[in-house]
């Protein structure tokens, strides 16, 4: 592979993590390379408008290379979110749409897509962003599919990602897809996240992702099943739990949850597989059972519906190699 250039496009209020997540994954990339004797993979570049030095929604101060407006079009475009996409940047939009076509590959972390649905890069396209920031986005351009599940997507050479960490995964799979999976994994353990979330894996845990009951007898059934996953957690025994009748606790559930008892169950089951899969070694089939699914075949089907991955496939991304994989993967800067 040859050197790719990297443009980051920085601008007052950007998130830091947005900034340093990916540019730390680039970065390791790069030292990887040197290790092995080869050129870098990336050259990283950042620029805003006016070179001018940009306050980081923490207050950081970050001095740019250059200046936005003289900067040469990269083969990967970098746009980062942060407070300072709620008032975008007059002249950051009127490069991103004069020039963001341009580019081999356009990606955003965070609420960064806004300034490229501002500029005009996300017309009809699929796009995600932080999940509390979705539905302002959908609002604000109905011309884009917007689906706040995945913790990044990819819709022909423009990808969008979730908050903050999710820029780190989809990094990651930029460099899975230049360098291959193994340098990728080191980069991943080096910054302790282990192996690569797939992009179609929620961005939120289903106890975040789902409201939490107000009433003392459902709030109850909601830490039971969590506890329980493996247990009898059918609608009746779940009533039963509530002292309520069996219909009168769905309509409940749904209301004060927000989504159905059997769908909440499901989602839990399957967190807790995940799980397992990341931090034991125990066979599928007992996690299956230990997990609710009954079967390895029912839990299979349920990965593959709601992850896109098979369960060994998932453990295979997901669980730490084995200390000599690790050693062998050791920060050559350290």
């Amino acid at each position: 592979m040859e050197t790719r250039t990297v443009l980051i496009v920085l601008f007052e209020g950007v998130q830091s993590l947005d900034l340093t997540g990916p540019l730390e994954v680039f970065s390791y990339a790069n030292r990887f390379r040197h290790r092995d004797g080869r050129p870098a993979a990336y050259a990283v570049t950042t620029a805003a408008a006016g070179g001018h030095p940009v306050r980081t929604s923490s207050g950081l101060l970050v001095t740019p290379d250059e200046d936005l407006n003289s900067a040469a079009v990269p083969e990967l475009l970098l746009v980062p979110g942060g407070e300072g996409t709620r008032t975008p940047d007059a002249e950051v939009v009127a490069w991103l749409r004069e020039h963001g076509r341009r580019p081999e590959q356009v990606v955003s972390v965070c609420t960064g897509a806004f300034l490229l649905a501002e500029a005009g890069l996300l017309a009809g396209r699929r796009a995600t962003t932080h999940w509390a920031y979705c539905d302002t986005l959908a609002g604000r351009f109905p011309e884009i599919d917007v689906d706040a599940e995945p913790i990044f997507i990819r819709d022909g050479h423009v990808a969008t990602s979730a908050g903050v960490t999710a820029g780190i995964d989809l990094a990651l799979a930029l460099v899975e897809e230049d360098l291959g999976r193994e340098i990728a994994l080191a980069i991943a353990r080096n910054l302790v996240v282990f192996l690569r979330r797939p992009g179609n894996q929620a961005q939120f845990s289903v106890q975040l992702a789902t409201q939490t009951a107000r009433s003392e007898p459902l709030h109850e059934v909601q830490q039971w099943i969590t506890d329980n996953p493996a247990a009898d957690l059918t609608v009746e025994a779940l009533a039963r739990r509530a002292s309520l009748s069996p219909r009168h606790f769905a309509r409940a559930f749904t209301a004060e949850v927000g989504m159905p008892p059997g769908r909440y169950v499901d989602r839990v089951r399957l967190e807790a597989a995940r799980r397992h899969l990341e931090d034991t070694t125990d066979g599928i089939a007992a996690i299956a059972h230990r997990c609710g699914f009954g079967t390895s075949e029912a839990m299979r089907r349920a990965f593959l519906r709601t992850l896109g991955v098979n369960p060994a496939e998932y453990r295979r991304r997901f669980q730490p190699g084995h200390r000599k994989e690790r050693d062998a993967d050791r920060d050559p800067a350290v």
